[in-house]
């Protein structure tokens, strides 16, 4: 078993085992302001965002895209503080929401929630308090303290009541840290600092307070060492002792010289203090005393952030590592570790009653027992009261109690019990039911009600069952606080309290028979029984049976309330209780219809009897009902005709849920059974559901009874929204049978439906009085001719007036038309026209008219209209037609009027005369049809003069069309009539247009040869003059060279360019020369023809300097590069000075190019020029003139020609230009190159660089030149970035002496660093071992040990793994490494010494059993170094299972000081199997934690008789005495068998062992019995005894002293009851002395 330790210690989470980076673990980054949340920022690249860990939930953390400088959560919910800059804001996560936000005036350097609503803000030189609630800004609280300028904050804390406030700051000063806290008291307005490292407040309630104490406690370490204070703030509460502070000194380890505290946390629950340092180490202090606990070790990492933990009333915390760590005190260990470990019962008391924890029993029980036999009961009381888990709160302590005498003046010692119970705590069980018995005897039950409401009494069935007796209603209170189900209902029953019944035994889920409860409550009272019944039926499944309680209604006929209960009971319509709907309905059905048609109306159930009730309703003359229920057609029918009884509306919506057929059926039925009562509503109900009957079938209906009246109004309200030709039809012969003429006549106007041939015959055949509703079909469908011709026929003329006049107007023109049909009389016709004026269409009436060859009838009207001034087209379109046919001068008319339309008088003249055709076209603008007319008519002057002088684009692309076969007679009339007749250059420049458009080129040649070479107007156009040559160009440019020749007024350039483009390049030179454009002419001989030589001629014969720049070009993009440069240098152009370089250095011209740059360089100064100089000094050798012009003045790019030089190889050229410009770098390079190592290190030294130096390390080791690559490398492994490369080289080509030589070497230097000794090491390890050792021992702390690890593990180096493992404090793995390889690195000292150390336990057991197998020997001396450490229970178990147990038995024996079962039970059969009986029966007294009764019935078998009497002495310790004495007499140890039997008060046993001694005639051991058995044995049979076996000598003594103890009990008796009748007398008039006590204890309350 392990060591007893006073906390516990528990790893909550990892954080890097949920994503978190260990570079993002550290007090900037995380922040935990309680145990349910910790709240980290990450930063990867440039993603930011802040992870929530939920400890509830710790695998699944929240993670949110959120760039903040801090985040912190709230303490109890999921609210985030953010702070980014000086900007705050609060969100609400699980709302998704911002509460509030606020814009710093300062920096806030630190903040922290200290309350669920108050947030603390401290910045430079304030501390401010932000509340979240409402729109509260940051409340100043108090400066900043001088002291704590330059610290670092890390805490800020305050009390309960936020009265006392402390901010906490640490700094570094003198190599140490040094802590500054400034403490501010909120009444007083004052600031006090103090110098210590980490604090807390927590409320602390001293022995003998009624009140709590204000705790403030400190720890602060300084030169001196390290103290913590624990002081009381502020004044002491009213009625308080105030609080004594406490100093005490704080250790610190002397391997943590650097060590302070950096976290504190109090425990309320427990009265402790936490304290946490930096190092790791756990501080646990008792604040009453001031005691330090415990110190241990936690965690190897600083733990930065810590929290109260709830759950345990410990701290929690997290290091740097990311574990999430928690502390807690044991309560099963502590109270026994101070007691066995510290030595200190006081205080292992003190915390054992604080804190209500076992582990101190022995110590309350002999206290308890030395105050008790001192007489002093009152302090005895409180002990018993104050003793954890009740473990002297016992019937034998009442018992002990009640058998005190009370003494003279004071109260009973079980009163004074009972009162110090009742002021400190409850009563239990026992207690409780002997105080009861009591008070209930003097009727003081409001005092059991007072203790009842203050929680003082232990509620138990037993005591409510003493109480029923004299109060139920308080035996009640009592069975529901002890939750006594059975009890508290029949309780609630008596006292008539059923409503409450069904909320208890939901509440404690308890099942009552509540059907016979309900039936008692039915025969008292009907209305609380209906409620009850209702709550019985308020859950889903009902607590009972819903048919059961229906009986207990029905067995008292109350159907009313049955009813009622049904309702509310079936409303979830459930197809299981159909039979109780039924029956429901039933019952309402025969005692009160009007219920069950309520019922049915609302259609609350659907799963009963449907037949049965439909029945029943029909009998109740439910009708509605009952169709509603029936399904036979039959039952529908007999029931339907009595529509008197039926509410028309719903027998409407009725014949919806009915099948067509059976729809049908019920109409016909209602209409033979009463026609005149039933038609309207046969007629409502065809109207609705016409679409489903069929209105064909309805139709049919109605007129099977003759019914017209019924089928008018039947169709009357479908034919509005019917769309059937028969119903409309119908409806009008309806209507017209019925007189409906108005009706008929909107139908024939508004519908669209009908027929309208049928509807016209029958109207015709109808012979209506009225011929409106004819007039308006024919009207609307276009029968006029039909109807003029029956209403002339029928002598009906005024009918033809009114349709023209008052009807349709605008219908006159086919009027007109029929009536000249029929030949009546012109005068009728005009005068009728005259009656209609202006509303109709001229034009159809002219068309009727001359369709009829009747013009000319028209010819007085149109004239009237035309002197009216009517401008209609119709009418002058009427007068052009007869002034046409009758010739009377219509050109006139047709030039003059401004009013016919052009293209109808246009068309019309085409057959009559072409020319009056074409006027009326021009004149309209009819340019197409002017055209067409033309084209037909052969007029094709007229069309040619027409397109000139209309100048239309469009009409001329379509006479230009090439499908137009008139197109070349036109043309010709253009080119010979039309253009020779105009002066305006408008007409010639659109016509050209025009021709060009249509791509005529031969014909437009011929057009402007005509214009232009002739002599005209036109001749010296500039326009024209380019028009004719570049159609040349384009139609025949074998004539372009004569155009340009003969022509001089034309864009010269234009033109040649474009010829260039039609690739008449000879005519485009032409041009040039002729207009002396010299650099375009030779541009047009080196780009077009290509010929350089003609170019270089007309060079040289014009010796233009642009024309030798062109040429110049030209050569160099041939790659005449030489004539190139000549032709520049003849240009004197160093322009294309890029393109000259370029080229040069293409075709290795550099000769060449230094001319030509030299030339350049004279004219331009231009850093590329001289740049290329110089290059091309060095690429020709020219050494000399390169020293002569780099020392001149000029402006070359010295380093980047050196750079070229060095990358082709001119080294001695680089040189001299590194030389020159001071690169010392690229120089110490070149040098390399040229084998001067010397000076290349000399170089690299004045360029000192690190690339330099590589170069120049790594050339010297190609070339063996190891001295100077030394030199150069001491250089390089000071950059740790750089080590990697330098040993990969020389290790890549086997210098491996070399390298570990250069690391030696750079071992001394200034800037040595961890990396090098790091890299030796794996050196060491590779290719020197017998050197690691050594290494290691002088240099571990500046290795990087982890790589070392590797690097050993690889190279099998066991005992430098060991070593390495045991400084890196991975002591498991040392240990693990020692175990796999002890012949190699085990060391017995270093074994043992790191044990002790390692984390995972199991090692502990894995190096029992390497010691058991390889050194068993030294077992004992592990086990003695493990101990504190060790599970004995597991440890001895394995030696147990592996049969070593005798070789540790010197380590069980040092452990059964635990009194652990497994290592007692070990020891005891070691004992026995070694037959050491004294051994076995001392571990039997002092260790009591074994399997008793098992051992004693092993060894009362033991051959050896001390055994067996072992074996009897464990029947006695378990209260086995009868097995103890048989044991005993079998053995004869009379002494043991009296002893046992006496103690065990038991006279039976005691008298059956005097018995046995008679029958053996061991007449001593009976006198002996009488006196060791005094207490247990009866008189009169020792007396019978003696007498029978005549041995009255041997009994004499026992009797004489009977008789003298009965006497003196006798006396005692005789002056007890003196005294009593004596009290009596005195007190007969004062109350009971219990009643009294009581109300001194309780009333003063």
């Amino acid at each position: 078993m392990a060591q007893v330790m006073p906390i516990r210690f528990q790893e909550h989470l990892q954080l890097t085992n949920i994503g978190i980076n260990s570079a993002n673990i550290g007090f900037s980054m995380i922040t935990m302001e309680s145990d349910k949340f910790i709240c980290i920022r990450e930063k990867n690249g440039d993603q930011s965002q802040v992870v929530i860990v939920d400890m509830a939930d710790p695998n699944n953390p929240i993670r949110r895209p959120i760039s903040a400088d801090s985040a912190i959560m709230n303490p109890s919910s999921k609210v985030i503080a953010l702070k980014a800059g000086r900007t705050l804001q609060i969100f609400n996560l699980e709302m998704k929401s911002k509460i509030k936000a606020h814009v710093s005036n300062e920096d806030v350097i630190f903040w922290k929630w200290i309350s669920v609503n108050t947030i603390a803000l401290v910045t430079e030189n304030t501390v401010y308090h932000w509340p979240m609630e409402g729109d509260a800004l940051p409340q100043k609280v108090f400066d900043r303290h001088s002291t704590l300028k330059g610290c670092q904050i890390i805490n800020y804390r305050t009390d309960e009541a936020m009265k006392w406030l402390l901010l906490v700051g640490i700094s570094a000063q003198q190599q140490r840290v040094v802590g500054a806290m400034q403490l501010y008291s909120v009444d007083r307005n004052v600031s006090q600092p103090i110098e210590g490292h980490a604090a807390a407040f927590v409320p602390f309630t001293v022995e003998g307070n009624k009140n709590p104490s204000n705790i403030f406690a400190f720890s602060v370490r300084n030169q001196t060492g390290g103290k913590l204070h624990i002081i009381e703030v502020g004044a002491p509460a009213e009625g308080n002792t105030a609080f004594t502070k406490k100093t005490v000194d704080v250790f610190f380890p002397a391997e943590a010289p650097n060590d302070f505290p950096v976290a504190m946390q109090a425990s309320k629950e427990h009265g402790l203090l936490y304290m946490i340092t930096k190092y790791g180490y756990i501080h646990l202090y008792d604040i009453e005393t001031g005691t330090c606990i415990y110190m241990n070790r936690i965690s190897g990492d600083t733990i930065f952030v810590t929290a109260p933990h709830e759950a345990s009333n410990g701290i929690v915390g997290v290091n740097r590592k990311g574990q999430v760590l928690s502390v807690s005190i044991d309560e099963d260990n502590i109270v026994g570790y101070i007691t066995n470990q510290l030595k200190n019962p006081e205080l292992a008391l003190k915390i054992s009653v604080r804190c209500n924890l076992a582990g101190a029993e022995e110590l309350f029980v002999r206290r308890f027992n030395m105050l008790f036999g001192q007489g002093q009961y009152s302090e005895a009381a409180k002990v018993a009261a104050s003793a954890p888990k009740g473990i002297l709160r016992t019937p034998q302590t009442i018992q002990r109690f009640q058998q005190c005498p009370a003494q003279p003046g004071q109260a009973s010692p079980l009163l004074q019990y009972f009162s110090i119970l009742l002021e400190t705590s409850q009563l239990n069980k026992a207690e409780s039911l002997e105080l009861a018995r009591p008070v209930l005897q003097q009727g003081r039950n409001q005092l059991l009600e007072k203790w009842l409401v203050e929680g003082k009494l232990e509620c138990s069935e037993e005591l409510g069952d003493l109480i029923k007796a004299h109060d139920s209603t308080l035996a009640l209170s009592v069975y529901l606080r002890a939750n006594i189900p059975q009890k508290v209902i029949i309780c609630f029953a008596e006292t008539n309290q059923f409503q409450k019944i069904v909320l208890y035994a939901k509440k404690v889920a308890y099942t009552p028979d509540y059907i016979f409860l309900l039936r008692n409550v039915m025969r008292g009272n009907v209305e609380n029984g209906a409620a009850f019944a209702g709550m019985l039926v308020q859950d889903d499944p009902p607590l009972a049976d819903i048919e059961s309680i229906t009986n207990v209604f029905m067995e008292q006929n109350l159907i009313p309330q049955c009813t009622s209960f049904l309702l509310d009971a079936l409303k979830h319509n459930k197809p299981e209780e159909g039979h109780l709907q039924t029956r429901l309905l039933e019952m309402n059905l025969m005692s009160a219809p009007q219920v069950a048609d309520a019922i049915l109306g609302n259609q609350m159930f659907t799963h009963y009897d449907r037949a049965h009730i439909a029945q029943l309703c029909e009998q109740a003359q439910l009708l509605q009902r009952a169709l509603e229920h029936y399904t036979d057609i039959f039952d529908i029918k007999r029931a339907i005709v009595h529509t008197h009884l039926l509410k028309p509306e719903w027998l409407v919506e009725y014949f919806g849920s009915l099948s067509v057929d059976d729809s049908l059926e019920c109409l016909k039925a209602m209409l033979t059974a009463n026609l005149r009562q039933n038609l309207q509503i046969c007629v409502q109900i065809a109207g609705k559901y016409h679409e489903q009957l069929g209105t064909t079938k309805l139709i049919e209906l109605f007129e099977s009874f003759k019914s017209f009246e019924g089928l008018f109004y039947f169709l009357g309200s479908i034919v509005n929204f019917s769309q059937e030709a028969e119903v409309h039809f119908r409806y009008i012969q309806a209507a017209c049978k019925t007189g409906q003429i108005k009706e008929v006549e909107r139908i024939c106007r508004e519908s669209s439906c009908y027929d309208p041939e049928r509807v016209k015959n029958f109207l015709k055949e109808a012979k209506l009085a009225d011929q409106l509703p004819l007039i308006i079909v024919c009207d609307r469908f276009n029968f006029v001719h039909d109807l003029v011709m029956y209403l002339y026929k029928n002598n009906l003329q005024k009918y033809i007036e009114i349709y023209v006049q008052k009807v349709n107007p605008s219908r006159l023109p086919a009027v007109v038309g029929g009536l000249l049909d029929v030949d009546c009389a012109e005068d009728i016709v005009k005068n009728l026209i005259l009656t209609v004026r202006g509303q109709f269409s001229t034009d159809e009436l002219v068309e009727e008219v001359e369709k009829r060859n009747r013009l000319k009838l028209l010819m007085p009207w149109l004239e009237g209209r035309v002197h009216e001034g009517v401008n209609e087209p119709a009418t002058h379109n009427a007068l052009a037609k007869i002034y046409i046919d009758s010739n009377n001068n219509p050109e006139r008319f047709l030039k003059e009027n401004q009013f016919y339309d052009s293209e109808v008088i246009g068309k019309y003249c085409e057959k009559r005369d072409p020319h009056l055709a074409c006027v009326s076209y021009e004149r309209g603008g009819c340019d197409m049809e002017l055209i067409r007319v033309c084209n037909a008519n052969s007029l094709f002057k007229y069309a040619a003069r027409h397109l000139v002088r209309k100048r239309d684009q469009p009409l001329w692309e379509h006479v230009l069309n090439p499908e137009n076969t008139f197109r070349r007679p036109l043309i010709d009339q253009v080119v010979q009539t039309a253009l020779s007749e105009t002066q305006d250059a408008d007409d010639v420049s659109t016509t050209v247009r025009a021709f060009m458009a249509a791509d005529l080129p031969n014909e437009l040649i011929e057009l402007l040869e005509k214009i232009v070479l002739e002599n005209s107007v036109f001749s010296d156009h500039r326009n024209l003059q380019n028009l004719l040559i570049l159609t040349a160009v384009k139609a025949d440019p074998t004539r372009v060279m004569e155009y340009i020749t003969r022509l001089d007024n034309y864009d010269a350039p234009d033109i040649a360019n474009i010829a260039i483009t039609n690739q008449l390049f000879e005519e485009a030179f032409a041009i040039f020369k002729k207009f002396d454009v010299n650099t375009s002419a030779v541009q047009v001989l080196i780009e077009h023809v290509k010929n350089l030589d003609r170019a270089y001629e007309f060079a040289e014969r014009c010796n233009d300097p642009t024309v030798w720049s062109e040429l110049a070009r030209a050569q160099l993009n041939s790659g005449a590069v030489k004539d190139a440069i000549d032709s520049f240098i003849k240009a004197d152009d160093p322009s294309a000075y890029l393109d000259v370089i370029e080229a040069a250095r293409a075709n290795d011209g550099y000769e060449d190019m230094v001319r030509y740059l030299q030339m350049a360089r004279k004219k331009a100064r231009e850093a590329i020029i001289e740049t290329e100089l110089v290059f091309a000094y060095a690429k020709v050798n020219r050494l000399a003139d390169l020293e002569e012009f780099i020392s001149s003045p000029n402006i070359a790019q010295i380093q980047q020609v050196g750079d070229r030089c060095y990358d082709e190889g001119l080294y001695e050229p680089a040189r001299i230009l590194y030389n020159n410009v001071s690169n010392y770098a690229r120089l110490a390079s070149t040098l390399v190159h040229l084998g001067e190592y010397q000076a290349a290190v000399d170089g690299a030294r004045k360029a000192n660089s690190t690339k330099t130096w590589k170069e120049v390390c790594f050339a010297c080791v190609e070339a063996g030149e190891f001295r100077m690559a030394q030199m150069c490398g001491l250089h390089i492994v000071v950059h740790a970035d750089e080590l990697e490369e330098l040993i990969g080289h020389y290790q890549s080509r086997g210098f491996f002496q070399e390298l570990i030589q250069l690391l030696e070497a750079a071992l001394g230097l200034e800037r040595a660093h961890m990396g090098m000794f790091t890299e030796l090491a794996i050196l060491y390890s590779k290719y020197n071992t017998p050197k690691m050792r050594e290494h290691l021992e002088l240099f571990w702390s500046r290795v990087n040990i982890p790589k070392v690890l590797r690097a050993a593990e690889q190279a099998h180096l066991w005992p430098e793994l060991v070593f390495l493992y045991d400084k890196y404090e991975e002591y498991d793995n040392a240990i693990q490494t020692m175990m796999s390889h002890p012949t190699q690195c085990w060391k017995e000292a270093m074994f043992k010494d790191i044990i002790t150390k390692v984390a995972n336990i199991e090692l502990y057991y894995k190096a029992l059993s390497h010691y058991l197998e390889f050194k068993p020997m030294l077992l004992n001396d592990l086990l003695l170094v493990l101990t504190p450490r060790l599970d004995h229970t597991r440890a001895v178990g394995y030696f147990q299972k592996v049969g070593q147990l005798s070789l540790v038995l010197p380590y069980v024996k040092s452990v059964q000081s635990h009194n652990n079962k497994v290592i007692n039970e070990a020891l005891n059969n070691s004992y026995i199997e070694n037959e050491d009986y004294d051994s076995l029966r001392e571990s039997i007294d002092n260790f009591n934690n074994f399997d008793n009764i098992a051992l004693a019935q092993r060894m009362e078998k033991h051959e050896l008789i001390e055994f067996r009497r072992i074996a009897a002495y464990l029947f006695k310790m378990n209260n086995r005495w009868k097995q103890a004495v048989e044991l005993c007499k079998k053995d004869h140890l009379y002494k043991d068998a009296m002893e046992y039997a006496a103690e065990s008060r038991d006279t039976e046993i005691s008298e059956t062992l005097m018995g046995w001694f008679l029958d053996n005639e061991n007449y001593e051991s009976f006198a002996a019995g009488t006196f060791v058995m005094y207490d247990m044995l009866r008189p009169d049979v020792i007396l019978e005894l003696g007498w029978r076996h005549n041995i009255m000598d041997f009994a004499m003594p026992y009797l004489i002293q009977c008789v003298r103890e009965y006497t003196l009990k006798v006396d005692k008796l005789e002056v007890s009851d003196e005294t009593r009748t004596k009290e009596a007398e005195t007190n007969n008039q004062q109350p009971l002395v219990l009643e009294s006590q009581l109300a001194i204890g309780y009333y003063s309350s």
